[in-house]
């Protein structure tokens, strides 16, 4: 077992920017929470100091749709030459005997040592339960433990080849539960009828209910419109009394919907109180695959579910497997993507998208203690950026990474040297440090278009 990370001494970040827009901004960590936050603030006795110049200091990055049991298997036995969802899945179905224990592991370890670098603290990893092994959900669970003092690891019974179409994969995902999996997965999309998919909805709800688990589905990642199970899923949350606690993953079918069918839908996401993750690296690539042109974007519509009141985060879902050959744990990444896909340009937009990778995920994930402010836990990142616009557009360095007060992780500033005449001797591709900063975002992150 792990030896929780004991905090040492008290740590006083000096002169930080916060993503509200607070400048000169000291914080102290001690004893692993954050125990003083403002202007001036005097160090303790013995305290590490760190001067963010500026820089922006934010709350952990977060990522609540992945799958850590593939991860990094990128040409295990071969690649996906179509680049489609069905040829990832049946590339999967090859590996998984191949697989074992003790590789599975440490991939997902090599893994968390570049989310934790990237400034990414918290992950929501789905686990392919239909395997009698349970070889993947094993090894998960011993990464579980081993990187618990310094990531938060949240791990999903997933059914991939489905809850009713694969033999055993109820039993297996109940033995699943029985070992320790945290949430209840499911993908009614890839049952063989649309009554399999909806049947498939009601026992994992009901099985979540009765368990008191989360929920975190793939739903209807198609581009078929007609695939409607969110709807079904939104009605066993409310039925069940599971508001706060239901996440669709992908919705990528209402991309395709028509308007009127959506503007039933949101609303009744929103009543329900289910959550949706969208993957705007995976989505954009995966969906839209039989369409000449016009193609398809594919990703969920993530204005119209914010304006509507549904919590949205966004997933990274993929690196390095048989569905995406590339990817570096990089939230800010997911995040600059979702706002292209999405046409969230605006500050206040852009700024919904960084929330989409920080609180939003936290949210959906449940955690405890997330945040910047006094009595939160001490988990934060340094960011080489002024603005969550700027961290966006440049993807900005993790200049530090701080978990429970303890400093994790340290990169040095991203500078290029310039031999121009007349010129600055180097750049950092940031705005400067006396450019203007961007205006506060009004109330609601975007303007979603209309519907009708």
């Amino acid at each position: 077992m792990p030896v929780p990370m004991t905090p040492n001494a008290p740590l006083l970040v000096r002169n930080a920017t916060l993503p509200d827009g607070r400048q000169g901004q000291d914080l102290l960590a001690e004893g692993g929470r954050i125990r003083a936050l403002g202007p001036g603030l005097p160090a303790p006795a013995g305290a590490e100091v760190i001067d963010a110049r500026g820089w922006l200091l934010s709350p952990p990055l977060v990522d609540a749709h992945f799958h850590l049991d593939s991860t990094l298997s990128h040409g295990l036995p071969r690649t996906n030459t179509s680049g489609t969802l069905l040829e990832g899945i049946q590339l999967w179905g090859e590996l998984k005997p191949l697989l074992t224990e003790e590789a599975t592991a440490e991939r997902a370890l090599q893994y968390c040592d570049w989310a934790v670098a990237r400034g990414l603290l918290a992950i929501r990893t789905h686990v392919d339960v239909c395997d009698e092994r349970l070889l993947a959900v094993r090894a998960l669970l011993q990464v579980q433990r081993q990187v618990a003092p310094y990531l938060d690891l949240q791990l999903v019974a997933f059914p991939q080849d489905g809850l009713l179409r694969a033999p055993g994969a109820l039993s297996n995902l109940q033995r699943a539960l029985d070992l320790g999996v945290q949430v209840v997965g499911g993908i009614p999309h890839f049952e063989r009828t649309m009554e399999e998919g909806a049947r498939s909805v009601q026992i994992l709800c009901e099985l979540a209910a009765a368990r008191g688990l989360r929920v975190d589905m793939h739903c209807d990642e198609s581009d078929d419109p007609l695939s409607r199970h969110i709807e079904t899923l939104a009605f066993h949350t409310q039925r069940l009394g599971l508001q706060g606690r239901v996440t669709a993953s992908h919705a990528t079918s209402m991309h395709s919907m028509d308007n009127y069918y959506v503007s039933k839908l949101l609303p009744l996401l929103a009543e329900a109180g289910v959550a949706v993750v969208a993957n705007p690296l995976i989505n954009i690539t995966l969906q839209g695959r039989h369409d000449t042109y016009p193609k398809r974007r594919g990703m969920t519509r993530v204005p119209e579910l914010l304006a509507a009141g549904v919590n949205v985060g966004f997933g990274h879902d993929c690196v390095l497997d048989p569905w995406y050959p590339l990817g570096s744990a990089c939230m800010l990444e997911v995040a600059a993507m979702g706002l292209h896909v999405a046409q969230m340009t605006s500050s206040a937009g852009q700024r919904a998208c960084f929330d989409a990778v920080t609180v939003n995920n936290a949210r959906i994930l449940g955690l405890e203690g997330y945040g910047l402010e006094v009595g939160c836990r001490a988990d934060f990142v340094l960011l080489q950026a002024r603005s969550p616009e700027e961290a966006l557009r440049l993807r900005a360095q993790r200049l530090c990474v701080v978990r429970a007060g303890a400093v994790l992780s340290r990169m040095a500033p991203a500078v290029a040297e310039l031999a121009l005449p007349g010129r600055p001797a180097a750049v950092d591709f940031t705005r400067g440090p006396h450019a203007t900063p961007p205006p506060a975002p009004p109330a609601r992150p975007e303007q979603a278009p209309s519907l009708e």
